[in-house]
């Protein structure tokens, strides 16, 4: 199959592959989405099989309105509403309850719950509004591996599996959006992203923030609860905000292999690297690495020599929660203590 590169003004050509049930690759704000029409059940199950993705993970619908949603879902609450108003379009993620039968178990993956968004990428609006369907739209990657922010990035790992990518250059955000649980007593945050509890709490109140734990045979309620994610091939390991880099620098010394480096631009520049060292900038403070994050995981990625990346940490507040939250599942949980 021939992966077609669609640009912002061929919309209509994009949509045409959206309603033969073939997938076409969409930027949002956050990262590239994998598109299928959501109510096509063949179409849904050609995107678990272009990704490598278990067949339990439920994908995340993308609408242009709030009608669609109302159109699926039982009726919104005031809290569901007053999120809606507050943050759509944008990163935030809104699981609701289903009304009966209203989309495939493939899309839910069994639940009588399903996750609904509304980007804030008017190419991405477009398509669907052209397209006349909601669509499916996991990240357009090999399952598993760093979420793309661009174009290129979705076509190293789905080209020949899809119809086509529409590409509107990189993504702003960089990590996948909040993922807010509206279909349980208390508001729980199921994935945190670039929405955060604080202005969530400002807007409903209390909300539940602890990660939830999900058993072996247990189904997900959202994507990144139950399975690898957001890993590339070499050891990843996190440098603690507080670690000193002479100490780093010191076991960077002592390896054979090459080391890939992601930091900020403060400690790229206080520093001496040696030779074995790949550098990868994430900019100045934890918008940009959030926003570079998975791009430098990538190009990390592509080159076999690296056989371990060591990437700065940042405090687990605000934004560095969700930057925190993709980073220690890429290491495993890993963190630098060689020294």
């Amino acid at each position: 199959m021939e992966t077609k590169i669609f640009k912002p003004n061929q919309i209509d050509q994009a949509a045409a592959e959206i309603k033969r049930g073939n997938l076409v690759s969409f930027p949002t704000e956050t990262v590239y989405g994998l598109g299928a029409d959501a109510t096509n059940v063949d179409a849904v199950e050609k995107v678990y099989k272009a990704k490598g993705r278990p067949s339990d993970n439920p994908l995340i619908v993308h609408v242009a309105d709030v009608k669609t949603v109302e159109k699926y879902a039982l009726p919104l609450d005031e809290k569901t509403k007053k999120l809606i108003k507050a943050f759509w379009p944008g990163p935030l993620t809104i699981i609701l309850k289903l009304k009966p039968n209203a989309l495939s178990k493939k899309v839910t993956g069994g639940l009588d719950t399903a996750a609904f968004r509304n980007p804030d990428k008017q190419a991405t609006i477009d398509l669907i509004k052209t397209a006349e369907v909601p669509l499916v739209g996991p990240s357009a990657n090999t399952s598993g591996k760093p979420s793309p922010t661009l174009a290129e990035h979705v076509y190293h790992d789905l080209h020949g599996k899809i119809a086509g990518i529409l590409d509107a250059g990189a993504t702003e955000v960089g990590v996948e959006s909040t993922v807010i649980d509206m279909s349980t007593k208390t508001p729980a945050i199921l994935r945190p992203g670039a929405v955060t509890q604080a202005k969530i709490e400002e807007v409903i109140g209390k909300v539940d923030d602890s990660e939830k734990k999900v058993g072996k045979n247990d189904i997900p309620k959202a994507p990144g609860m139950k399975y690898t994610h957001y890993s590339p091939s070499a050891d990843v390991q996190i440098v603690d905000e507080k670690h000193e880099w002479k100490k780093v620098i010191d076991w960077i010394q002592s390896q054979k292999n090459m080391v890939g480096i992601l930091a900020t631009d403060d400690v790229i520049t206080n520093n001496n690297w040696p030779k074995n060292t790949k550098i990868f900038s994430l900019g100045m403070d934890i918008k940009s690495a959030s926003h570079l994050l998975f791009a430098g995981l990538r190009e990390f990625d592509l080159n076999p020599k690296i056989k371990t990346i060591l990437a700065q940490g940042f405090s687990n507040e605000g934004l560095g929660e969700a930057y925190m939250n993709r980073l220690s599942k890429s290491a495993g949980q890993k963190h630098f203590d060689q020294v």
